[in-house]
């Protein structure tokens, strides 16, 4: 996961991870992998959230532009990708060896 330096989210972002995390019992790492967000920022939400005081988290950056947002969807989905063609490179590998001397 590619992340975004200094990122900031917006309010209904962090409220619907808090949610996933506290309220429809998933962990804090799939939260994470599902919304694409470091599990430590996921974990300071629902931290934060218990103590009440969710919603003065990031009062103080600024939201992201619709360009920074964008560039940072590509960003993982470039990442992605390429996780992708490095499986399908090792797989491909590993299928064209030639067979051992005794098997089928």
């Amino acid at each position: 996961m590619e992340r975004i330096p200094n990122a900031a989210y917006t309010k209904e972002l962090r409220e619907e991870a808090v949610k996933l995390a506290m309220d429809q019992g998933l962990t804090i790492p799939e939260v994470g992998r599902r919304l694409s967000i470091p599990k430590s920022t996921i974990s300071y939400w629902v931290r934060e959230a218990r103590k009440g005081n969710l919603s003065s988290v990031g009062s103080s950056k600024k939201a992201l532009t619709t360009v920074e947002m964008e560039l940072a969807q590509v960003k993982r989905e470039l990442a992605q990708t390429k996780m992708e063609r490095d499986f399908l490179r090792k797989a491909a590998a590993y299928f064209a060896k030639e067979p051992q001397s005794g098997t089928r």
